[in-house]
């Protein structure tokens, strides 16, 4: 028989309440799990239990569940991402950064692992990872004790520039499809994993950047193996002005013409819908095209907003009926900040506080993106729930006075109250240390492959710009003759 453990008495637990399947505060509770299960949240657990954990001073959330995520690239962007656009590609500097700025293999796997300890550290359970297929990837996803949803990115075409203004395609539609194949090789093998917590998601990388075959091929594949489905559409103003460039409808449109948007489907970001300010489109049609077909949508708001970007807003596409869950597409690969940025930017885009709330965002961070990603065994505290879960120290001096604990956490201490983290029973994170992978060798070895990424840059830059050329540093240097 699996062990039983017993958190007596917590003082907080977010619980999941069946009948209005939401959550809520329970004061003065405990929740029980055996193996990799919940058996019991409520008052009063009268069993035995072979372990017991003092709730005292402890709110117990379940795991965050971060749908969207690119660990192998933007650990490597501390110091460049924070103030890099490009006001004549409408502020973004996506196709730049990602065109100059290019990681090597060895360095990729440092950032995973950086970014799993970031994500353990501020309570995510759960991860997209929407990274390259690059060797010994399961084994990590293993070793960091996450539940991963592995996402090999594949396209039939890469970004090119030769200035700073017109984005241009490589196209190479033989060398997607060999990506394609690769990637459903490596989902295969991740589900057949004897850890049981990996998983996949067909992802073709891009709408602008997959051929309409590829991208319902994959969508194939991913009903064949009932898996979600993903890819980045409604990104930015330069990739809404190609697709209707190309085909005389809006990303999101053009993804309902070919048949893939449904209750599997995630799109990553899904800002620039056709009533987005910012585009002056004449049709207003795709916040309902993604309602009624059941679509998920992946927001990220910390790399739009450091852009200028925002969606508009969180409130209104929930009140359209828009299933949303939250990803950290930049890092720090924090969920809580993203909660927190999530609510204010809706705030000021709507220019209306109540547009959005705490209860609204914690969802989306937990039981919104469980759902997107087809599981309702996750993101809530219930029996049968997997037993994924997070314990926030109340007596953290930023969390004090905890008089609405959730608030507190989001608003104010975020990852610095985080003490401990489990996973299907299994703690991953003690006292606010990793216990499974190791950080600061991981970020050593981050530093060093960074170097190597911005040695390069002039080789690959357009101008044949310096790294300090193309992002310098936000101080002058001083003392150089």
């Amino acid at each position: 028989m699996p062990k039983t453990t017993r958190i007596r008495n917590a003082a907080w637990i977010v619980a999941w309440d069946n009948t209005t399947q939401s959550h809520g505060y329970l004061t003065d509770g405990d929740v029980v799990f055996a193996g990799d299960a919940i058996t019991y949240v409520g008052k009063h657990y009268s069993d035995e239990a072979d372990e017991t954990i003092d709730g005292t001073d402890l709110m117990v959330m379940p795991g965050l569940v971060d749908i969207h995520s690119h660990p192998s690239t933007e650990p490597f962007f501390r110091g460049v991402r924070e103030e890099h656009g490009l006001p004549s590609m409408y502020m973004s500097g996506l196709y730049e950064r990602g065109f100059v700025f290019r990681p090597d293999e060895p360095g990729r796997q440092a950032g995973k692992e950086v970014a799993y300890c970031e994500m353990l550290l501020t309570g995510i359970t759960t991860v997209a990872d929407l990274s390259g297929n690059d060797p010994g990837w399961i084994d990590l996803a293993a070793r960091s004790g996450l539940r991963v949803f592995l996402a090999p990115g594949y396209a039939s075409a890469r970004w090119h520039l030769d200035n700073d203004w017109d984005l241009k395609y490589n196209w190479d539609e033989i060398g997607g499809r060999h990506g394609f194949d690769d990637a459903l090789k490596l989902i295969d093998q991740a589900i057949r994993h004897p850890s049981g917590r990996l998983s996949g998601i067909v992802c073709p990388s891009q709408i602008d950047t997959c051929t309409a075959d590829l991208l319902s091929d994959s969508w194939q594949a991913a009903a064949d193996r009932n898996l979600p489905f993903t890819t980045h559409c409604a990104q930015s103003v330069n990739e809404f002005q190609e697709m209707v460039k190309r085909h005389g409808k809006t990303p999101v449109q053009w993804a309902k013409q070919i048949g893939i948007l449904g209750p599997r489907a995630i799109l990553g970001h899904a800002i620039f819908l056709d009533e987005h300010s910012w585009l002056h489109w004449h049709s207003h049609e795709d916040l309902n095209l993604l309602a009624d077909s059941g679509t998920s949508v992946a927001h990220c708001p910390s790399p739009f907003a450091r852009y200028g970007h925002g969606m508009e807003d969180f409130g209104r596409y929930r009140r359209a009926g828009i299933n949303i869950g939250i990803g950290t597409d930049v890092a720090p690969h924090n969920l809580i900040e993203e909660m927190r940025l999530a609510s204010i930017v809706a705030r000021i885009l709507a220019e209306n506080i109540k547009t959005t709330s705490t209860a609204e965002v914690f969802r989306a961070a937990t039981a919104g993106g469980a759902a997107a990603l087809g599981r309702d065994d996750i993101g809530r505290l219930s029996p049968g729930a997997k037993a994924d879960f997070v314990l926030v120290d109340l007596k953290n001096p930023f969390m004090m006075p905890a008089r609405d604990p959730l608030r507190s956490l989001i608003y104010t201490a975020a990852d610095r109250a985080i003490r401990d983290v489990y996973i299907a029973g299994q703690q991953v994170v003690r006292n606010g240390k990793v216990l499974t992978l190791n950080h600061a060798g991981a970020l050593e070895t981050l530093t060093e492959a960074q170097q190597r990424m911005l040695s390069g840059a002039r080789q690959r830059d357009y101008k044949g710009r310096t790294a300090d050329e193309v992002m310098p540093l936000s101080l002058p240097p001083m003392g150089q003759a």
